[in-house]
């Protein structure tokens, strides 16, 4: 059942395309902004490419003065904007533009990790919980008022991947449910609570996949899993590349790729990227190329 009432949707890469794709079903998509795909990768980008399927109206913005231009240039009808992974701060005339604001789902408990990239912080810093906050944002980075959020656990084996996909289901169960109820008046934003206390994410660059061996072996297990894909655990064994895709502490030595780090426990290396790019189990590429 389409809700009724129409939105335009903000968002750019694979989360975006993910969230668009369930909101189409529920929501009147006037339009999508999103990023245009830079001229060095191949392909189209994922929400430019799910906007030609459904048949959407879609327009470009990669910047902050491009939206306003954009905003500038032409006049949405939508009372609703709503924002997924965009990676873009919004300017007050773009709020301001639709009449009841722009909810934005952000993916942890807010004020804990604004920024660019929660989920990830989240892992490294071993909490046993994250969530997502559905907010009207403001002109600044991730303060807005609450419109909900809900908490899930985090388990001891969650990779960056596998919990995106989780915050992904959670975060349309939010937008389905609590969007209609904002629209309609029934829910009234609150402030976030303990502002004071907000902690900060970053976007991450290449060179934070180097495993620094001097951490303890249960920082580094994190590490694995919260770079999952991106920018990946990299280290070299024997003067060859290799990037860590699973690993487990342990307090025993169990073959040549364990490491041990600066305190008593080893980080037993399961899988791993070979240099040819291969997926493959420790123990097999001891045995390729020993």
């Amino acid at each position: 059942m389409v809700i009724k009432g129409t939105i335009v949707f903000f968002g750019s890469g694979p989360v975006a395309a993910a969230s668009l794709e369930y909101l189409s079903s529920y929501f009147t998509v006037e339009s999508i902004v999103t990023k245009a795909t830079p001229p060095h990768h191949k392909g189209i980008a994922p929400v430019e490419q799910l906007a030609s399927r459904l048949q959407l109206p879609v327009v470009f913005a990669n910047n902050k003065q491009q939206i306003d231009d954009l905003i500038d240039s032409r006049k949405f009808h939508s009372k609703l904007g709503i924002l997924v992974d965009y990676g873009v701060i919004l300017s007050q005339k773009v709020i301001n533009h639709f009449e009841m604001g722009i909810v934005n789902s952000h993916f942890s408990l807010l004020p804990q990790w604004r920024g660019a990239d929660p989920i990830t912080f989240a892992i490294l810093s071993g909490q046993q919980k994250t969530g997502v906050s559905l907010m009207v944002i403001e002109p600044s980075l991730d303060t807005g008022r609450l419109i909900t959020r809900k908490s899930i656990a985090i388990k001891p084996d969650d990779t960056s991947v596998g919990l995106t996909c989780r915050l992904i289901e959670l975060s349309n169960q939010l937008l389905h449910e609590f969007v209609p109820l904002y629209m309609s008046g029934k829910i009234k934003p609150k402030r976030q609570p303990h502002p004071d206390r907000a902690t900060y994410s970053r976007k991450l660059v290449k060179d934070d996949g180097l495993i620094d061996w001097k951490k303890p072996a249960v920082e580094i297990e994190r590490q694995v899993r919260a770079f999952r894909g991106w920018p990946g655990s990299r280290t070299k064994f024997s003067d060859k590349d290799i990037i860590v895709i699973k690993a487990h502490v342990s307090r025993d030595k169990q073959t040549v790729l364990d490491t041990l780090c600066c305190d008593e426990n080893y980080l037993v290396i399961d899988e791993l990227i070979a240099p040819s790019g291969r997926t493959m189990k420790a123990q097999d590429f001891l045995n390729g190329y020993s």
